[in-house]
């Protein structure tokens, strides 16, 4: 039995002419959706490059200005540097005014350390704690407060150069970093459509890495340009410190030297008096031990002289008692002889008590002799010393102006 093949419907004529009308219609429909979509896509590319001029103008004109902002910064961080590195050159020449003055108190101290040393070795009654030496201790005393103080001074412009050498730092970093940001942002004015090589960059966004906001940009450089502004004026203020120290320390240095000078002068003058007039004395001991040398030779040979008359009286009384009989008389010749005996005896005894006198007198005046020699050898030595040695030693070292 033969299979029956089932034919496709037929559809009726309306159905086919509103099948047509359905084609028609949506052909139009279709025909004016995309004529509308060609109309607004000419639009939109339009006004899309429009846009993107606009937007690549302004972005241009954004990094001219950040360039120009980065040269105004970058001309406010030069001229600070420059500033901050001149001062700190002159500050630099103050450092070795101040170290060169600590050199010039070493031997100004050295020369009163030997002055007390030698005035030490001045020996009995001039071992004295005079004017002299009162002014040299001072003068020692006034050497360690003035070397103290260009110590203190020195280390505080040690930490001055420090930190303007830091503030340095922070405003040559600064400038790197402009310059760097500068060469970016030129080379970014540069770039053009048609330029090569040209590529996409993915993930692209505001928050890159630490990025600053403007304010925290202009900040940044103002607070460097700030702080080397205050290390410049804190240099220059030290600098007129170290001025007046310099100049203060010198006159106080000469003012003390100058002092201890005069009061080493006029001990000196004392000393040299002193030893005038001891010798004056000792001339006249040595004339009065000469006067009482012949004197003591005039009482001796005046008790010598006593001797024949005392034995002419005495023999003449022993003579007489050989009278015989009565004629053995005490007659006045006998009293008289007898009188001249003890008269000679009584001008012996007080021309030998006189000699007795005379020689201790005499050796009174040696001692004082020797005395005298010994005390104008001490004003002799103690003269070496302060004029000799240290009056010398100190025309050696000349305070100078530091």
């Amino acid at each position: 039995m033969a299979r029956l093949v089932q034919l496709p419907p037929k559809f009726l004529p309306h159905e086919w002419h509103l099948a047509n009308k359905n084609r028609y219609s949506n052909a139009k429909a279709q025909r004016s959706r995309s004529e509308r979509l060609i109309a607004e896509s000419q639009r939109l590319v339009e006004e899309t490059e429009k846009a993107t001029r606009i937007s690549q103008r302004d972005v241009q004109k954004k990094l001219e200005q950040r360039i120009e902002d980065i040269r105004f910064w970058k001309q406010e961080l030069d001229n600070k540097l420059e500033d901050i590195v001149t001062e700190t050159e002159v500050l630099l020449t103050y450092r070795t005014r101040l170290e060169k003055a600590m050199e010039n108190c070493a031997g100004p101290l050295a020369v009163t350390q030997q002055c007390l040393a030698e005035r030490e070795k001045r020996v009995a009654i001039d071992l004295v704690h005079d004017e002299a030496e009162r002014e040299l201790i001072k003068e020692l005393e006034v050497i360690h407060a003035v070397s103290a103080l260009l110590q203190r001074t020195l280390e505080q412009t040690n930490e001055q150069i420090r930190l303007n050498r830091s503030a340095k730092y922070h405003l040559e970093k600064d400038l790197k970093d402009k310059f760097q940001a500068q060469k970016i942002d030129g080379l970014c004015t540069v770039l053009s459509n048609n330029t090569a090589d040209l590529g996409y960059t993915a993930g692209i966004s505001m928050n890159v890495g630490s990025a600053s906001t403007p304010e925290d940009w202009e900040d940044f450089s103002n607070v460097n340009i700030l702080k080397a502004e205050k290390q410049k004026n804190n240099s220059l203020t030290l600098r007129g410190l170290i001025d007046n120290i310099l100049l203060q320390t010198t006159e106080d240095l000469s003012q003390q030297r100058e002092t201890t000078n005069l009061a080493l002068r006029n001990r000196v003058r004392e000393t040299k008096a002193a030893k005038g007039k001891l010798e004056e004395h000792l001339g006249k001991v040595m004339e009065q031990i000469t006067s009482q040398e012949k004197n003591i030779d005039l009482l001796k040979k005046a008790i010598a002289n006593k001797e024949a008359p005392m034995k002419v009286a005495q023999t003449r009384l022993e003579t007489r008692t050989q009278r015989p009989n009565v004629e053995l008389c005490r007659d006045p010749a006998q009293h008289r002889l007898f009188s001249e005996v003890q008269e000679i005896t009584s001008n012996v005894e007080r021309l030998s008590e006189t000699l007795h006198q005379a020689e201790a007198e005499l050796r009174g005046l040696i001692r004082n002799q020797l005395y005298l020699e010994e005390e104008i050898q001490v004003k002799s030595n103690s003269l070496y010393i302060d004029e000799v040695l240290c009056m010398q030693l100190r025309e050696t070292v000349a305070i100078n102006s530091f």
